[in-house]
C-alpha cells in the first residue's frame, strides 16, 4: 500500500532581494510577479519513506540541504538520505550561493542569510505538512514530450532531451490529484536581467496551467529541473518577457495534460534509496592569467565584429555570455594562482549521488550544473532512470563535455570542474543503479 501526501509554502521573499542569474547588473527585486514555492512530496511503501522538495530558486547549497534534512530527521524520523532538495534554477529569485565567479563582480552580494533561514525554515514546514497530509494512494506514470520549450543553447540542432517523466499521485480512490512531479531539462530564463520582479519563470506558469486547467488549484506541482547546461529557451523565444515566460509554461502544461491521458497507475510498488559519494573528482587545470585576459580580449573582439555584422540577437547573446564566462575565468585563474578557490571547492565537496526509486523509475539527484549529454550517458544505459540536477548541492558552475571544454565557451570558461568529473559522475550513478558501490 501506498501513502502519500504533499504540500507547497511560498517562499517568496519579504523584502528587496538582489535576483541572481546575470552579471554586472545591480538587480534588486522592485516587487513579484509571481510566488516563488517550495513543493514537498511525501511516499510511504511498508515503512519506507522517501520525501521530494523541489525549490524555486537558483541554487540549493550543500549546507541548505543539510539544515533542511537534519531539521526533518529530527522532526519526522526520516533519514536524511531519504530526503532530496533541489532547485528549479530560476534566475528571477534571491541570491543563495555565494560564487567564486562572482567575488570580482562589484555588484553581486553575499546571499543573504536571512533569506537563506526563511527559505530552509519553509522548506522544512512543507515537508512536515507533507507527512501530515498522506493518505492512501495510487501512483500512475508517464512522459510528456517538451519540444518547444527550448533547445540546445550552443546549436539549436545539438543534444536535448526532451522527455520528461510525469509522476502522478491521486488517492487510493482516484478521485483527487495529490501531486504532480515533473523532470524539465531546460534552464529557466526567459527572464533577462532587464527584468527586476521575482518569478519562477516559465515553470511557475507551467505549475499553474497544471493547476488550473489539469488537476486541481489544491494538487502540488514539483517542477525538478534536469540537467540543462548547455539548454537554455533562447532559439524558441521573441523576447525575454513574461508573456514568453507563460507561453512556454504552456506548452509544457499541455505537454503533461496530454501525456496523463496516457498514465498507468499502479497501487502496488516499492521505493528504495542508495547513495553514493565522490570525494576527490578532478579538478579543473586553469590557464595562467596572461592567456585568460587574451581569451577575454578574443572574445570581446568577436563581439564587436557580429554586432558590426547585425548577427541575429541569438548569436549575439551566445557571444555575450561568452565575454561573461572570458571575465570569470580570468576570476577565477587569479583565484586559482592564489589559494582563494581551495574554500569553493571544500564547500561543494563531496558530491553526492542520490538514487531514489518509485516501482520502476530511479530519480537521481546530482549537485551543480551539468550538460545534458551526462544525463542522456546515463539514460542511454538505463532508460527508466532520470537525472534531477542541482540537487542536495552545487558545484560552482558548470561542468561540460570535451568538445565544449575545447570551444571555450561561456559554460566552460568559468567551470571549477573538468567534463572528466561528469564522466565520473556516470559511471559512479550507472554502478549505483546496478548495486555497485
Amino acid at each position: 500500500m501506498v501513502f502519500a501526501g504533499a504540500h507547497e509554502e511560498i517562499i517568496t521573499p519579504q523584502d528587496s532581494q538582489f535576483l541572481f542569474g546575470y552579471p554586472h547588473v545591480k538587480r534588486y527585486s522592485e516587487g513579484v510577479h509571481d510566488h516563488l514555492k517550495s513543493s514537498a512530496l511525501y511516499l510511504e511503501v511498508d515503512g519506507e519513506k522517501l520525501l521530494f522538495i523541489a525549490n524555486d530558486i537558483i541554487f540549493v547549497t550543500k549546507q541548505m540541504a543539510a539544515t533542511v534534512r537534519e531539521a526533518i530527521a529530527q522532526r519526522l524520523g526520516i533519514p536524511g538520505d531519504h530526503v532530496m532538495v533541489s532547485a528549479t534554477h530560476t534566475h528571477s529569485g534571491p541570491i543563495t550561493v555565494d560564487y567564486a565567479s562572482s567575488t570580482r563582480d562589484q555588484v553581486v552580494p553575499k546571499a543573504d542569510p536571512v533569506y537563506v533561514a526563511y527559505a530552509t525554515h519553509r522548506m522544512v514546514k512543507a515537508a512536515v505538512q507533507a507527512r501530515a497530509n498522506a493518505e492512501a494512494a495510487s501512483l500512475g506514470f508517464t512522459k510528456a514530450d517538451s519540444t518547444g520549450i527550448g533547445t540546445n543553447r550552443r546549436d539549436s540542432t545539438g543534444p536535448a532531451d526532451h522527455e520528461v517523466p510525469v509522476l502522478v499521485v491521486m488517492n487510493a480512490a482516484r478521485t483527487r490529484y495529490l501531486a504532480c512531479m515533473l523532470v524539465v531539462s531546460m534552464h529557466p530564463t526567459v527572464l533577462h536581467e532587464d527584468s527586476k520582479l521575482v518569478s519562477a519563470d516559465f515553470p511557475g506558469m507551467a505549475r499553474d496551467y497544471l493547476k488550473d486547467a489539469v488537476f486541481g488549484k489544491d494538487c502540488v506541482v514539483l517542477h525538478h529541473t534536469g540537467p540543462c547546461g548547455n539548454q537554455s529557451p533562447r532559439h524558441v523565444v521573441s523576447e525575454n518577457t513574461f508573456a514568453e515566460a507563460k507561453r512556454l509554461g504552456i506548452v509544457l502544461g499541455k505537454a503533461v495534460e496530454k501525456a496523463v491521458g496516457k498514465l498507468v497507475f499502479e497501487q502496488d510498488v516499492s521505493i528504495e534509496v542508495r547513495r553514493d559519494f565522490i570525494e576527490n573528482p578532478p579538478r579543473r587545470q586553469f590557464p595562467s592569467l596572461q592567456p585568460a585576459k587574451e581569451k577575454l580580449s578574443a572574445v570581446q573582439e568577436r563581439m564587436r565584429r557580429l554586432k558590426e555584422e547585425r548577427a541575429p540577437s541569438s548569436q549575439i547573446r551566445t557571444v555575450e555570455c561568452d565575454i561573461f564566462g572570458a571575465e570569470e575565468m580570468v576570476t577565477l585563474s587569479t583565484m586559482a594562482k592564489t589559494g582563494e578557490l581551495d574554500v569553493y571547492y571544500s564547500s561543494c565537496l563531496p558530491f553526492e549521488i542520490q538514487a531514489m526509486r518509485i516501482g520502476p523509475w530511479w530519480f537521481v539527484g546530482w549537485s551543480g550544473e551539468l550538460f545534458v549529454d551526462f544525463a542522456l550517458d546515463v539514460k542511454r544505459r538505463n532508460p527508466y532512470a532520470f537525472v534531477i540536477s542541482m540537487a542536495n548541492g552545487e558545484n560552482q558552475g558548470y561542468i561540460t563535455t570535451e568538445e565544449a571544454a575545447q570551444e571555450g565557451g561561456y559554460e566552460a570558461s568559468n567551470a571549477l570542474f573538468p567534463p572528466e568529473a561528469g564522466h565520473l559522475l556516470v559511471a559512479r550513478t550507472l554502478g549505483l543503479l546496478a548495486g555497485h558501490q
